[in-house]
């Protein structure tokens, strides 16, 4: 059996990493390793690395932050799922998102807990039957 390319070699040390890797890591791996090393390396840094703040208290930040920023719901999804196995509850991920309404907006918050309904797969209440005309 031959031996795992440098490029899957990282791609694989990343998703263990982080726990979860996206469609761009997974281009930018392939077709240019030493921009994704040197991005990486930031992220490492600001994230992954044990500081101050645990995991769990910037997968919180990250649900925000992403969901301000109207990112891709499959990048804000990945961040909900990893918040989950930090030991976050969904109502306190719900909690994190609902903090973009006042200051993003309620087109940011939809966003947000569209990502959220995609994860958690919460039950809904409709409206009692005649109430809308």
């Amino acid at each position: 059996m031959s031996e795992p390319s440098e490029e899957q070699r990282y791609i694989d040390e990343m998703a263990r990493r982080r726990g979860y890797v996206l469609d761009y890591h997974k281009i930018m791996v392939k077709h240019d390793v030493e921009f994704m090393r040197a991005a990486d390396h930031i992220v490492n840094a600001a994230y992954l690395d044990q500081r101050t703040l645990d995991r769990r208290t910037k997968e919180l930040i990250f649900i925000v932050s992403l969901t301000v920023l109207r990112a891709q719901k499959e990048h804000i999804v990945s961040h909900i799922r990893a918040a989950l196995k930090t030991g976050c509850t969904s109502v306190e991920v719900l909690e994190a998102i609902e903090i973009a309404y006042p200051e993003a907006g309620a087109v940011a918050f939809q966003w947000g807990m569209e990502a959220w309904r995609e994860v958690v797969q919460p039950d809904g209440i409709e409206p009692s039957p005649g109430v809308i005309p």
